[in-house]
């Protein structure tokens, strides 16, 4: 996992906290509405870095995978 996949995950996290704390939600069902909508911040800011960037954001690698492209 990079860094900017940690950024987007912790985006996500924040979001989703802030919105559930604006809207109180109760339950399960509204609860998910607001992941989605925390999830959905997340989402537009990786498309918006890929576009501004021209490559992906998420690597498909977590980090012990990272440890060995480093030593080699």
């Amino acid at each position: 996992m990079s860094n900017l996949e940690l950024v987007l995950n912790m985006l996500a996290e924040v979001s989703t906290t802030e919105i559930s704390k604006k809207e109180s939600p109760k339950g399960l069902t509204e609860n998910i509405k607001v992941a989605r909508k925390g999830a959905a911040v997340a989402g537009n800011a990786r498309r918006e870095i890929e576009e501004k960037t021209g490559k992906p954001a998420i690597i498909g690698k977590n980090a012990k995978d990272l440890k060995l492209i480093g030593k080699k």
